[in-house]
């Protein structure tokens, strides 16, 4: 496989596991507020920064573009990591 589609697909499966994470932790919280949701854009965006460095110490050499790392499947974790969290974070907490 091309390391750019590796890359791709590590982004969407990252951006599931940060979703799901995020809503572990939102429903640890007493009442839902807009914290709610910045503390899981938060975990988010620290857990695409994190990847981006592992896969930049992994693939650095392997692609033609060092700056395609950074933006190669931005759109699909972001979109991933919302409808994740979303779909978990209303399995878990359950009908009000």
């Amino acid at each position: 496989m091309k390391p750019l589609v590796l890359i791709y697909w590590t982004r969407l499966a990252l951006g599931i596991i940060a979703a799901l994470i995020s809503a572990l932790l939102a429903t640890m919280q007493s009442e839902v507020s807009l914290y709610t949701f910045l503390n899981g854009i938060t975990i988010a965006l620290l857990v695409y920064i994190i990847s981006y460095y592992a896969l930049k110490a992994k693939f650095y050499n392997k692609v033609e573009k060092q700056s395609k790392i950074m933006s190669m499947g931005i759109g699909i974790y972001f979109i991933a990591w919302a409808v994740f969290f979303i779909l978990s974070y209303s399995i878990i907490r359950g009908p009000a």
